[in-house]
């Protein structure tokens, strides 16, 4: 029976150790680069698992991760870069990962059989989250199992895997299958198949926050400025927008206490409450509030 392709072995004249630095080098890059690529076969699936994840944070559900492993850490990656970038309560956002999220760089293998502790993730799903599900090769049992007992809680799974026609895809509202190449270092898909899944998330999560108008003309109108930097950033994307200078950028964000939407309206014109009524009108995007608050002033 063959081998899933996460478990291939390379040939005896690519292995790694065979081969000088350059090469080895060369060689794990290029395994990476085509896991890179095999992104550009499912792009439906990222954006019907986009759809799900806005409509489920647009409305009353959450985003729930949940994997084991090296899956888990480009879940969690993903997870928590969320709040800062798109202005998520975090409480909207869960991780479970099996074991807990590591400590100390200690992450024991044989948690992720635990099928005990996948229960006690279903027991605080309930209706309207969607539950992203990873696992490189789509047969992990903690992952797997919460795919498959999600739905009875009424949630919906988006289901990452790099071997077609495993139980984890086969769980799934929407199944993303990945087809990496075999690793570098066979087994090792922190590596290839790690890569691809890091990429998946970071393509879904930035498409649903651009599907719920956090993103305009590139740049992250939701973010939270919680540090120098961020606020300095805040304030040029209010400038830029607006077409203000920093000042009258930096009055508009005190203004907004801080919101970058809110304020690039009021920066544009308008008073603090008609820039949250034409949000609110809106659903929270930008641009065609924008486009009333220039109607209205022209009126």
């Amino acid at each position: 029976m063959p081998l899933p392709r996460t478990e291939r072995i390379a040939d005896a004249e690519t292995a790694l150790d065979r081969l000088d630095a350059g090469a080895a080098l060369s060689r794990m890059i290029e395994v990476q680069s085509a896991a890179i690529d095999s992104l550009r076969h499912v792009t439906d699936k990222l954006e019907a698992a986009a759809q799900l994840v806005a409509a489920a944070l647009s409305g009353r559900g959450r985003l729930v991760y949940a994997a084991a492993g090296s899956s888990g850490l480009m879940a969690l990656a993903d997870a928590a870069e969320l709040p800062g970038t798109f202005g998520i309560a975090q409480d909207r956002i869960a991780l479970h990962m099996a074991g807990g999220v590591p400590a100390d760089a200690v992450m024991p293998g044989d948690t992720e059989d635990d099928t005990g502790a996948a229960r006690a993730v279903l027991d605080g799903l309930r209706e309207g989250d969607v539950v992203i599900v990873l696992s490189a090769s789509g047969t992990t049992p903690y992952p797997t199992a919460i795919a498959q007992g999600a739905g009875a809680r009424g949630a919906r799974v988006v289901a990452i895997a790099c071997n077609p026609g495993t139980p984890l895809l086969a769980a799934a509202d929407v199944a993303i299958c990945l087809a990496t190449p075999p690793e570098a270092l066979a087994g090792s898909t922190r590596m290839g198949a790690g890569t691809a899944q890091k990429a998946a998330l970071n393509l879904i999560s930035t498409r649903a926050g651009i599907l719920m108008g956090h993103v305009h003309d590139g740049m992250m109108v939701n973010l939270v400025a919680d540090n120098a930097k961020l606020r300095g950033r805040a304030a040029g994307i209010v400038a830029r927008v607006a077409g203000v200078d920093d000042a009258a950028a930096a009055r508009a964000l005190d203004r907004a206490q801080g919101a970058v939407k809110p304020a690039c309206l009021i920066a544009a014109g308008a008073t603090p409450e008609v820039a949250h009524a034409l949000l609110d009108a809106h659903g929270g995007h930008l641009r065609p509030a924008l486009g009333a608050l220039i109607t209205q002033q022209d009126a």
